[in-house]
C-alpha cells in the first residue's frame, strides 16, 4: 500500500485528487493533505510517504520552492498543476512524473505504477545496501566505505593519497589518479578514515601517512609518493612528529 501525502492551496483541488485516489484504494491511500505548504513541510521533516502529490501554483510559496526547502526527499515527488508550460522544470527539480489538472484517471494510473517502480527499486538499493555495510563491517579486512553519487565505494586504505577541503565540500584523492568529491565537511571525512594510517595535517589536508616520501621541516610541508606537496600547520607539526 503506497502511503501518500497531497499538498495543495485549493481546498477542492485536494479533495479531488483524494477524491480521484479511493479509485485505487487496494493500491494507495492518502494520510495527509496540506492547504498550508509551511505546515507541510514541517510534517515532512518529521514523516516519510512513499509519495507526495504536490501543487505548483501557492502563495506562500511555489512548489519548487517547497521542493528546495525539503529536508527529506527520500520518496517520489509528483507535481500537480493547471499549467502546462511548468513539465520540463518539474522534471528538473526531482519530480517523477507531472499530472495535468483536472487530473485524468489514466494519467493517474500511469504515475501510480511509477511511484511503485521507484519505490521497489529505492527498497531493493537500500536492502542491498544494507547487506554489504554488514558484511564489510564484520569482516576481518575492512575496508573504507565511501557513500558518494549514488554509490558505495569500498576502498584500501592503500588506494587513497589524501584528502582536501573546500568548505562543505571535500574531495579524496586516489594513488590511481581518480578524484572523490564528496558533500561532506573535511570534519566527516576524517572520522571515515582509520586512525592508524592517516592523519589530518592541516585545517584543509588529512594524509595517508604510508604515503609520504618526505618532510620538509624548513619549509613545513611534506611531499607524498604521488609528489604531491601537502602543508604542515604549525599547530599539528607536534603532533605529526611523535607520529614520525
Amino acid at each position: 500500500m503506497i502511503e501518500a501525502v497531497i499538498v495543495d492551496d485549493e481546498i477542492k483541488a485536494l479533495q479531488s485528487l483524494s477524491w480521484e485516489l479511493t479509485n485505487f484504494s487496494d493500491e494507495i491511500k492518502v494520510i495527509a493533505s496540506f492547504t498550508n505548504p509551511l505546515e507541510a513541510l514541517d510534517y515532512l521533516e518529521k514523516k516519510t510517504p512513499d509519495c507526495l502529490f504536490l501543487d505548483i501554483e501557492m502563495p506562500t510559496m511555489d512548489g519548487f520552492q517547497f521542493i528546495q526547502k525539503l529536508k527529506n526527499k527520500n520518496f517520489p515527488i509528483v507535481i500537480t498543476t493547471a499549467y502546462n508550460q511548468y513539465a520540463i522544470k518539474a522534471i528538473k527539480n526531482e519530480a517523477i512524473d507531472y499530472l495535468l489538472k483536472p487530473i485524468d484517471s489514466d494519467d493517474l494510473d500511469i504515475t501510480i505504477q511509477k511511484i511503485k517502480k521507484y519505490n521497489l527499486k529505492n527498497n531493493t538499493s537500500e536492502k542491498l545496501e544494507h547487506i554489504l555495510l554488514n558484511f564489510n563491517a564484520n569482516s576481518l579486512h575492512k575496508k573504507i566505505t565511501i557513500n558518494t553519487d549514488g554509490k558505495l565505494l569500498f576502498l584500501e586504505d592503500e588506494d587513497i593519497l589524501y584528502a582536501a577541503s573546500d568548505g562543505n565540500y571535500s574531495t579524496i584523492y586516489l594513488e590511481n589518479g581518480q578524484k572523490i568529491l564528496l558533500t561532506k565537511k573535511l570534519k566527516e571525512v576524517n572520522e571515515l578514515l582509520p586512525e592508524n594510517s592517516f592523519f589530518r595535517i592541516h585545517n584543509s589536508y588529512i594524509i595517508n601517512l604510508n604515503k609520504i616520501k618526505e618532510f620538509i621541516k624548513t619549509d613545513g610541508y611534506v611531499i607524498l609518493k604521488s609528489n604531491h606537496k601537502i602543508p604542515v600547520s604549525r599547530q599539528k607539526k607536534s603532533d605529526f612528529l611523535d607520529l614520525l
